[in-house]
């Protein structure tokens, strides 16, 4: 790791208008941000205060990107991250952004993948970097607090998975770390697209990542690598 705050799974983007909607219980919080992001150039197009309600935004709105509060009534306790979830499962790739006061393991590893970003609220007192990681995930990257990747490491690394990983193995996972495509991993290997296929089912099998979207567990495998 290179000792910053978050990991960034970087996508090229232009800083143009973008339209976002906030997701947060706290009235307080929830204009905050509104207002830093219209600083920045962003419009939110709703606030919404609920599971539900973000749901109803997002499919109403259509904005570029929601940034979504875990904990929201009426348990505070998980409902944005599973009104999130519905979210993704109604639009596969529409960028979201969780904010959150801890980290939650329970789903944060169902949403990691692509379009998806997991900060701490703390994350939002530098305003730059926070406006910055808004336009990485709605551009398509992924944005991983530091503290969100360490919960997710210690639980991957028990047993010490990466020892089981054939030399061919480390190989592919390496050029998935770099960020390569199937295709540019099987040129760079000399070998075929199946085959390729074939080593990363392995290396999902022996990091113990059961079925689950492909972006997830490709992400989640390089985090495994890169914290090993």
């Amino acid at each position: 790791m290179d000792g910053s705050r978050w990991t960034l799974n970087a996508i090229p983007c232009s800083h143009v208008a973008m339209r976002v909607v906030i997701a947060e219980d706290s009235v307080l919080l929830r204009e905050g941000l509104a207002r830093l992001l219209a600083d920045g150039g962003i419009e939110t197009v709703a606030g919404v205060s609920d599971g539900p309600s973000l749901v109803a935004a997002v499919l109403e709105h259509e904005p570029d990107l929601a940034i979504v509060d875990v904990r929201m009534p009426p348990t505070h306790t998980d409902e944005g991250l599973r009104a999130a979830l519905e979210v993704r499962a109604a639009r596969p790739d529409f960028p979201i952004l969780v904010l959150s006061q801890y980290v939650e393991e329970r789903y944060a590893g169902d949403l990691i993948g692509k379009a998806v970003g997991y900060l701490l609220k703390e994350r939002v007192a530098d305003v730059a970097e926070f406006l910055e990681a808004v336009r990485q995930v709605a551009a398509g990257g992924t944005v991983i607090d530091s503290e969100v990747v360490v919960q997710l490491l210690s639980r991957q690394r028990r047993g010490a998975p990466l020892d089981s990983l054939s030399p061919r193995e480390r190989e592919v996972l390496a050029l998935m770390a770099e960020g390569r495509s199937n295709t540019a991993i099987a040129a760079r290997l000399v070998v075929t697209e199946g085959a390729v296929e074939k080593h990363i089912s392995g290396i999902f099998a022996k990091l113990a990542l059961g079925p689950a979207p492909e972006d997830h567990r490709r992400v989640l495998a390089v985090l495994t690598y890169l914290g090993r």
